[in-house]
């Protein structure tokens, strides 16, 4: 191995953590107290974004692995995402469907807090030969994802001037740290991705988002066309921050897991790009029918 991989392969750690700090820092700096206070008030949102997270997703995720022939890697990964609703650059798919900002910001941190309580609990159960204690799992996740969400919330809250001036070098390091991670698993990782293609991985991504996605906006429940698109896009995009927090903590985890969270988190851009495009073209459709 070139003394240019082993570099690679060294930083890579170190490298994720960057990448899943920055990133949940950023989602925290955008938070906003009276939205959040507002989300907690509107008991049907709640009931909506427990029922979609961690009882449908989670339940299609083990529908996937027991019709899809995946190796266990690629189970562990499906299993680990479904537990996991909301990608970090979930704002910026809300503003291009134009849905419903305030309530995106409420989003998020609720389901960061659901994330990290009820992946611990929840995978050990779910995965079967995962040997590792709910406490090692939710450690990380309290450290890499909670800590940092709750730190940029609460500079959001009292130095509201503070966080806009921090906001762009913390979402430019996030958005950094993002791409190089990407491109080191590519160089690293890249004829496995191509592999992976193959075997089932990316049919099984497409299938759970695609799932999850168009049925949490269909049945929206009372929700404004506007909530549902975020509803939607929260839903079926993955908060990958905390997948690959969740993975580097497995013993001796196979190199395909950060493959396919790789794979995920491309190809979640990808499909929530084409959502928001649908879902903006619905909101343009209400605005017109108003008039």
């Amino acid at each position: 191995m070139s003394a240019f991989m082993q570099f690679l392969e060294t930083t890579l750690n170190p490298l994720v953590l960057i990448f899943t700090v920055s990133n949940l820092a950023a989602m925290g700096l955008q938070v906003k107290m009276p939205d959040l206070l507002a989300a907690f008030k509107n008991k049907k949102a709640l009931v909506l974004i427990f029922v979609w997270g961690w009882i449908l997703g989670p339940a299609l995720g083990l529908l996937i692995t027991k019709i899809l022939p995946l190796e266990e890697p690629y189970v562990i990964v499906v299993l680990l995402t479904s537990l996991a609703p909301c990608a970090p650059f979930l704002q910026q798919m809300v503003g291009k469907a134009r849905g419903d900002v305030g309530f995106a910001g409420a989003l998020i941190p609720l389901v960061a807090v659901g994330t990290v309580v009820f992946m611990p609990l929840m995978a050990p159960v779910m995965i079967k030969g995962l040997t590792i204690s709910a406490w090692a799992l939710a450690k990380p996740l309290l450290l890499t994802i909670l800590l940092p969400l709750t730190i940029g919330a609460v500079i959001r809250h009292f130095a509201d001037q503070g966080a806009n001036r921090i906001f762009p070098a913390v979402k430019g390091l996030a958005l950094i740290s993002t791409l190089l991670t990407v491109i080191s698993c590519l160089v690293l990782y890249g004829k496995s991705m191509l592999d992976t293609a193959g075997e089932f991985a990316l049919l099984s991504m497409t299938i759970f988002m695609v799932g999850i996605g168009i049925p949490a906006y269909l049945f929206g429940f009372g929700l404004k066309q506007n909530q549902r698109s975020v509803m939607s896009l929260g839903m079926g995009t993955r908060n990958i921050a905390a997948v690959f927090a969740a993975a580097l903590a497995i013993p001796d985890a196979d190199p395909r897991i950060l493959v396919m969270v790789i794979m995920w988190t491309l190809w979640s851009v990808v499909l929530a790009a084409i959502a928001a495009r649908i879902f903006l073209k619905q909101s343009l459709v209400g605005l017109a029918a108003k008039k």
